[in-house]
């Protein structure tokens, strides 16, 4: 008996020398089980940060080799669309909203012509009638709001009605009205000093001299209003306003 005592007493040192650490670990392990982890770092985001969006409208699109084209002094809206072959002249306006999708074909807008709001001209690769498939606005011509023009030739002088639709291959001819709401068929032509309404589109009258003097004055009244908007988006205009305004939000002194 007394010799199993003194192994007893022999092993069981041991023994508590082999389980402390196993003991001490597992208490280790389920006092980090209860600790929650420390929280993340909060960002802020920098006063001084500047925002910017990508995934504003581009206002000109180049396709392949073809990139759009506008004179010094024409206005383009912001929010104009211009893609691929389009050509703007000296003097001409296109107003917000305006799509000019020239990637099939040419499109261009002549001398102190005017593409007003939300008109939507493009071109296809050939037109129907054998005629030009390029959309062409010649010089002093006024396009009305809301417009669809596709491969159709304008001759100088002309008005175009509000929600007008020309289709492939059609010929309005110099000193001619189309009323709102005309819709000009394929391959037809509209003859030089005439008024055109209806859908399809058919003689209403011959224009008096004085109704022809009044279609150039028209489009140079819009070239001259679309000075004001042109002036606007110059680097000289306002700009500065803005310049101040971003220097007083970020405490800049200079």
């Amino acid at each position: 008996m007394a010799t199993i005592t003194r192994l007893c007493r022999r092993i069981l040192p041991r023994t508590h020398s082999t389980w402390a650490p196993a003991r001490t670990f597992s208490a280790q392990a389920a006092q980090a089980a209860e600790t929650p982890p420390p929280p993340a770092p909060l960002i802020r985001e920098s006063p001084d940060r500047v925002k910017w969006d990508y995934r504003g409208q581009r206002k000109a699109i180049p396709l392949g080799q073809w990139a759009p084209k506008v004179a010094v002094d024409a206005y383009v809206a912001p929010n104009v669309v211009l893609a691929g072959q389009v050509v703007v002249w000296d003097g001409a306006s296109v107003w917000p909203g305006a799509v000019l999708r020239g990637d099939l074909n040419k499109i261009s807008v002549g001398f102190c012509s005017n593409v007003q709001e939300r008109c939507v001209v493009h071109a296809a690769w050939s037109s129907p009638t054998g005629l030009p498939a390029e959309t062409l606005i010649e010089r002093f011509v006024t396009i009305g709001a809301y417009s669809l023009l596709r491969s159709c030739t304008i001759e100088p002088e002309c008005i175009i009605g509000q929600h007008s639709i020309l289709m492939e291959g059609s010929l309005v001819e110099t000193h001619s009205i189309l009323e709102a709401g005309s819709v000009v068929p394929p391959g037809r032509r509209i003859p030089s000093g005439e008024l055109w309404a209806g859908n399809p589109a058919k003689f209403v009258r011959a224009l008096t001299h004085e109704e022809t003097l009044e279609i150039p004055k028209l489009a140079v009244a819009i070239n001259d209003l679309s000075r004001s908007y042109c002036t606007e988006f110059l680097p000289y205009s306002t700009a500065y306003l803005e310049v101040e305004k971003l220097k007083k939000s970020l405490g800049i002194s200079i």
